[in-house]
């Protein structure tokens, strides 16, 4: 019997009917109670700190303070949480004057003053300053040091000159860094582009991998080089997929971000009993599907529960396109993920880690693309375009020879971690 689903696709939505004795699973992170009070969750955190004492004791009258916050592509509702921290510290002694936040964008887009206002709320911005970190502004950045792993670390001048640095966000896996959050406030987010550069090459090493912080050079060196300029405070929380909070982390930037990777884990990892030939996907919308660049999230996802020679349909409305214009010239000089990943090896560049983030993937499976991006662009990028779902399934059939496929469903694929084979995925610890 034919069954009709409905998955996010940009701002809007997608129907698309599947014979539904076919699907095996449809895969949802686990169910956990919402808060029922998360502006009072977010102060009993503060007050209540992981492994440091309470944030209105660490700071004192005279004292500046700076806040890093998400940008557009990372969901943490800092609006809900920004005006009680404000208020916090107020009420410490630390007037709006000696506040400003800096949004951790590492290399993403600059965000324009609209979105800004819209991430930390209008009251917000009328109370205190807000600032993009540019990466590619070395006059933003002063030089700390190298790390053991050999990544020059400089940091935002916005960020250094306060007394105190409070990381904010929200914490899901990440396809090499084991998970965000944390540490990733501060490097990426308000690092230089050298630096960010020379962190991210460590993604080559097998121990860079989702789920792993332990043994993980990524994470090492992030925190290696965050050491340098410790972070006085965080504040980490971890959302559901209709952006309701779950749990409030907050205290020493590394005790407190450990416990909610662990939370995440049980929350975002998802037990899957064996690979399917089909995986159909959705980023789960906007702005996890804005570009590739995010919908890259998805496919690593989507990967873990493919079977070897299967095929990934990705939802992802790609309205920015690839998201990067290094990406682009780099799958413009090379046609298979053989010669991208050489090429990566060779050289390493922000943008063209991408092209091998993505092209790795699709040595294991076939990956359509069902977006709003020129078909042309897309097949550059070594994906299989379709206008739609019912394209999307005629190539699976036709084209890729599945005829009555085990099928996964994935409906917030860019949160949900199948949990198969833990030496790919979901993999806590050494």
């Amino acid at each position: 019997m034919q069954k009709k689903y409905t998955y996010k696709y940009g701002k809007g939505t997608v129907n698309f009917t599947v014979d539904e004795s076919l699907v095996t699973d449809e895969l949802y992170i686990r169910q956990c109670p919402v808060l029922s009070d998360p502006a009072e969750s977010v102060r009993e955190a503060i007050r209540n700190p992981i492994g440091c004492k309470p944030l209105r004791d660490i700071v004192k009258t005279g004292e500046t303070v700076v806040f890093l916050v998400n940008d557009t592509t990372r969901i943490a509702n800092s609006h809900i949480f920004m005006p009680i921290l404000l208020d916090e510290l107020n009420s410490a002694g630390i007037p709006d004057q000696d506040m400003w936040i800096v949004f951790a964008l590492g290399t993403h887009r600059l965000m324009t003053e609209e979105e800004m206002v819209g991430e930390v709320g209008s009251s917000v911005s009328q109370r205190v300053r807000l600032y993009n970190s540019d990466c590619r502004d070395a006059g933003q950045f002063r030089y700390f040091g190298t790390t053991s792993y050999g990544t020059p670390v400089y940091f935002n001048n916005k960020v250094v000159e306060a007394d105190h640095i409070i990381c904010t966000g929200s914490v899901v896996h990440h396809f090499f860094a084991g998970f965000g959050g944390g540490r990733k406030a501060m490097l990426p987010g308000v690092a230089h582009y050298e630096t960010v550069r020379k962190n991210h090459s460590l993604m080559l090493d097998a121990n860079a991998v989702i789920g792993k912080l332990d043994g993980n050079p990524i994470y090492h060196d992030q925190v290696e080089g965050t050491e340098m300029c410790r972070p006085s405070f965080l504040l980490n929380v971890v959302l559901n997929e209709k952006k309701e909070f779950l749990k409030v982390f907050a205290g020493d930037y590394i005790q407190a971000h450990r416990e909610c990777c662990e939370f995440v884990n049980g929350v975002y990892g998802v037990p899957v009993e064996k690979e399917a030939d089909l995986v159909i996907a959705s980023c789960g919308g906007y702005p996890k599907d804005i570009n590739v660049y995010q919908l890259q999230k998805t496919m690593d996802n989507a990967w873990c529960a493919v079977r070897e020679g299967g095929v990934v349909i990705i939802l992802g409305e790609c309205a920015e396109g690839s998201g990067s214009a290094i990406y682009e010239k780099t799958m413009q000089k090379y046609t298979t993920p053989e010669q991208v990943e050489a090429a990566v090896k060779a050289d390493f560049q922000i943008g063209a880690h991408k092209a091998y983030a993505v092209t790795r993937l699709m040595k294991k499976a076939h990956f359509i693309l069902v977006s709003s991006m020129l078909p042309e662009l897309a097949r550059l990028l070594l994906f299989t375009p379709a206008r739609d779902m019912e394209e999307a399934m005629e190539l699976a059939v036709n084209k890729f020879n599945l005829i009555q496929p085990r099928i996964i469903l994935m409906p917030m694929g860019s949160i949900t971690v199948p949990l198969i084979n833990k030496s790919k995925c979901g993999n806590t610890g050494d």
